[in-house]
């Protein structure tokens, strides 16, 4: 499962913004010898059973500014942190007659929390009749416990009078430190939801 949302609050030309994603992944493979041990690919005679679940948190906690507030389109600044927070466990057995030199099943777990400042661009354009079409844009990079880490948001919705219905794409990239858990990670994919004004 996956689930994202967000709360944005605002006085004047300044706000702030809490960001949350969220994703239980998981996936299993039966009978396969794709499959690695210590550089080393499995002897013959030998298979994997394997189950892979990943955790995943990304919560943003920003301050915004407003530059520009014109009817036909916003620019304006974010600036803050993103937390990642990622488990994930790899269970394993090996079965066949081959020779090994580890268990024949057991864990492995690569968990990892970074906090990486950010700052970045986001706003929106509008056009169409009463300007209720409109393209909204978010861009940030940073970098902190992570060497590097940047998002950018791109779609388009429609507005009435209780709020908005939106859908975008969204992508994110990490790029860690040598000797981290993890060297690098990516989520991209169409969000669909819906803004409310109160």
């Amino acid at each position: 499962m996956a689930f994202m949302g967000a709360f944005e609050a605002r006085y004047g030309k300044w706000g702030g913004l809490i960001d949350w994603v969220y994703a239980d992944l998981g996936s299993d493979k039966s009978g396969t010898r794709d499959l690695s041990i210590h550089g080393q690919p499995l002897p013959v005679g030998i298979n994997a059973n394997l189950s892979l679940d990943i955790k995943t948190n990304i919560l943003t906690l920003g301050g915004t500014y407003s530059f520009i507030e014109k009817p036909e389109y916003t620019l304006g600044m974010i600036f803050g942190a993103r937390m990642l927070k990622m488990d994930q466990t790899l269970n394993w057995s090996l079965q066949g007659t081959g020779p090994l030199a580890i268990a024949r099943a057991g864990t492995a777990e690569a968990n990892a929390t970074n906090w990486d400042g950010i700052i970045g661009v986001r706003g929106r354009a509008r056009f169409g009749d009463g300007l209720r079409w409109f393209v909204p844009y978010y861009a940030d990079i940073g970098g902190g416990n992570s060497t590097f880490t940047w998002q950018a948001i791109l779609g388009g919705g429609y507005s009435f009078s209780w709020g908005d219905l939106i859908v975008a794409w969204r992508y994110l990239d990490y790029e860690f430190k040598s000797g981290a858990p993890m060297q690098s990670l990516t989520f991209n994919g169409v969000a669909a939801g819906v803004s409310l004004k109160f």
